[in-house]
């Protein structure tokens, strides 16, 4: 291994599963790395052992209520210095000592400290894909001139860089389309007209990866997939309609390159997101990530279908706000969140979130200029969430 100077890391998102996982890999490294600052939002309990064991300068929760609490559940051992609210999650995504920032914070929550550590020119390991769908154009041209260095950790645009040369200067002459898999979530078998009935139990049941609520609804609905084809086009330079996707259920084949002379580039792996962020922390280099290693003669076989658009009507809304006004897709973010907790909160049934989302972006029209800036799009998000949750309202039976 090289004699590299130790990395000090910001995780916001630490208690989500992408966040575990992140002080999972650092752990296993504690000669490259250590441990700056951590973030919570609900679980003070796990913030607090993730505190004792990696013992940060600073921990940012959303109130004092919370911070109360994290007081109490560390009881006086060895506090870090306990920050509160978003300021204080993009300063410490900023900050001065900080080499690399995670950002696993879920939803457009997450946007303004991404911005925050893309701006100070930080390695950003974005795991947030609300940052550049709500954030497009003006998360990169903020990537450009802070020189941050940006490395994607959904698996899906992990695999797609993995696959490219780190010379970005020649990815448009190389790729034709590039294809994101999905696995087609718990539903993939089930018949359309009996999704009304799906409870959020099983909508969280994912068949291959282990998340979060929000997501693994995100994943059932295939929205997940939506945002994931609006990221890909800011990540990679593309035109909208380059990035196609393609159910893959094995979960094998994380995505892939299509080149101009038609030559397809896959990375494949077990579906762990240690992988992902693994090669994020390290990058160029790899290292060890815990993941184990794949046994191809284990695999029955590698299978491949289209998504169908009765079970996932919400996958075309991610090429058609691409292709509307700038803002479009952060509305459609905004209103997915909006959706999708009422789902959870059981106000609303599994087959109305689509219908919280397209009425939402047919009945606001982002106003121009609305995306040039961090507090347009900050208004827009919340007028989209207005909308939305007056929506929800309108369904509740």
């Amino acid at each position: 291994m090289p004699d590299v100077p130790r990395q000090k890391l910001c995780v916001l998102g630490s208690t989500g599963s992408i966040g575990v996982s992140t002080l999972d890999v650092a752990a296993r490294h504690p000669e490259r790395y250590e441990i700056f600052a951590l973030s919570g939002h609900s679980r003070m309990a796990e913030l607090a052992r993730q505190c004792a064991a990696h013992r940060p300068r600073y921990a940012v929760v959303p109130d004092a209520a919370r911070a109360q609490a994290l007081r109490d559940h560390l009881a006086g051992g060895g506090l870090p210095q306990i920050l509160v609210g978003a300021q204080a999650l993009a300063e410490v995504a900023a900050h001065e000592d900080v080499d690399a920032v995670m950002g696993a914070i879920v939803g457009a929550a997450g946007l303004q400290p991404c911005l925050a550590a893309a701006r100070a020119g930080k390695r950003l390991l974005l795991a947030n894909k609300e940052a550049l769908v709500v954030g497009g154009a003006l998360f990169m041209r903020a990537v450009e001139e802070g020189g941050a260095q940006l490395l994607p950790i959904d698996s899906e645009h992990s695999a797609i860089f993995q696959c490219l040369p780190e010379d970005r200067s020649t990815w448009a002459s190389r790729i034709d389309h590039i294809v994101l898999t999905a696995s087609g979530g718990p539903f993939r078998t089930r018949d359309p007209a009996t999704l009304a009935d799906v409870t959020p139990q099983q909508a969280c049941a994912h068949p291959n990866w282990v998340m979060g609520r929000k997501i693994s609804v995100d994943s059932a609905t295939m929205m997940n997939k939506a945002l994931e084809v609006i990221e890909a086009r800011w990540l990679f330079d593309l035109h909208p309609r380059q990035v196609r996707v393609v159910i893959h259920p094995q979960s094998i084949i994380h995505s892939m390159v299509v080149c101009r002379d038609h030559s397809v580039l896959a990375q494949m792996g077990t579906p762990d997101m240690r992988v992902p962020i693994a090669y994020g922390l390290a990058w160029p280099e790899r290292i060890a990530s815990g993941a184990e290693q794949l046994d191809f003669l284990s695999l029955s076989q590698l299978s491949f279908e289209p998504a169908d658009a009765r079970r996932y009507p919400g996958l075309q809304l991610a090429w058609a706000t691409l292709e509307a006004a700038p803002g479009s897709t952060a509305v459609l973010n905004a209103a997915n969140e909006v959706a999708v907790a009422a789902f959870l909160e059981g106000a609303i049934r599994f087959d109305r979130i689509h219908a919280v989302n397209e009425t939402t972006l047919e009945r606001l029209s982002p106003p121009a200029g609305a995306a040039d800036s961090l507090e347009g799009l900050l208004e827009l998000d919340a007028a989209a969430r207005r909308v939305a949750a007056e929506l929800v309202e309108e369904l509740v039976p």
